[in-house]
């Protein structure tokens, strides 16, 4: 029997999980370190995808999902956000030599878009919008059942859009971008802004603020707490009724861990959206939801991947 090989490519951790006829659940799945090793990390993620395929049975195709800025025909990564060596890399095509199976390279979030379209909470719509709200800001479009990529395969970076002109810098270098404002990061980085400049806080007391703790005190009450996440929503907002008027999607997703928050940034950014939309046509019968695979979306979009260019 064959089994296919689903990758998710990450700055912190490398995963790999095989796959065996036509199930979504796993057989083995493995997970590796990105960072601190004196191997290459195409070998090491070579290795990794090699371990995972059961005993005695062999490799179909492998799909991978990885970050930044790639070239999905050529397999391609320009960039790799914080995995040395991985620049103007044919990754697809190292793979392919190492392990002897055929290797598709993707985008993880055009994946992790894939993913909900076919087998989470996008599926039945055909125009949809993938937004993951993490660490980064990073999204993926599926425009009449087709992975939107663009001439060279760099479209939808969507969490680099400007929304406030001259606003906090961004981590690419520039300024009043999405990921400035509504990432988990920003929304930190605000919180220890203003209790630096002396605003009362519970979160004053607290050692390490992130998105999660704001979330905590804000369900707690915590003023400041709320104005963060109104902050990061109404920006949220903003941007989701401009990505609505380029794409006309039938159906927005939210995924990443700032998305786990709920209500505290999907309510600021509904009335932001409603705020900032063109004409209500543009939101009747839209869909708001979260993603239904959670951080499973980008491999299950791997896996996806893997099997259908193989029935091409």
């Amino acid at each position: 029997m064959s089994v296919f090989i689903a990758v998710d490519l990450g700055g912190t951790r490398m995963r790999a999980a095989a796959f065996g006829g036509e199930s979504l659940t796993p057989i083995l799945v493995e997970r590796i370190s990105s960072q601190g090793s004196d191997t290459p990390p195409q070998e090491r993620l070579a290795q990794l995808i090699l371990r995972v395929c059961p005993p005695g049975e062999q490799i179909a195709a492998v799909g991978v999902a990885a970050p930044g800025p790639i070239d999905p025909q050529k397999g391609i990564i320009l960039t790799a956000p914080n995995i040395p060596g991985l620049v103007n890399f044919p990754l697809a095509e190292s793979l392919q030599q190492q392990i002897g199976a055929p290797v598709y390279l993707e985008n993880d979030a055009n994946l992790a878009a894939m993913g909900e379209w076919k087998a989470g909470a996008g599926q039945g719509h055909n125009h949809l919008i993938y937004l993951t709200v993490s660490t980064g800001i990073g999204g993926g479009i599926i425009s009449n059942g087709n992975i939107l990529h663009g001439v060279h395969g760099f479209a939808t970076e969507m969490g680099h859009t400007t929304v406030l002109p001259d606003g906090p810098l961004c981590g690419c270098g520039h300024r009043g971008h999405l990921e400035a404002l509504s990432s988990g990061p920003a929304i930190a980085r605000w919180v220890n802004d203003e209790i630096a400049h002396g605003v009362n806080s519970s979160l004053a007391q607290t050692s390490e603020i992130s998105a999660k703790t704001v979330a905590d005190a804000a369900l707690q009450g915590d003023a400041l707490a709320l104005a963060a996440y109104n902050r990061a929503g109404h920006y949220l907002g903003q941007a989701v009724a401009d990505f609505l008027h380029i794409f006309n999607p039938s159906i927005v997703i939210f995924g990443g861990g700032v998305s786990r928050s709920g209500e505290l940034l999907l309510a600021p950014m509904r009335a932001s959206l409603q705020e900032h939309i063109l004409s209500p046509q543009y939101i009747e019968n839209l869909t708001i939801t979260t993603a239904a695979l959670g951080d499973d979306a980008g491999m299950i979009g791997a896996l996806l991947l893997a099997r259908q260019t193989t029935q091409i």
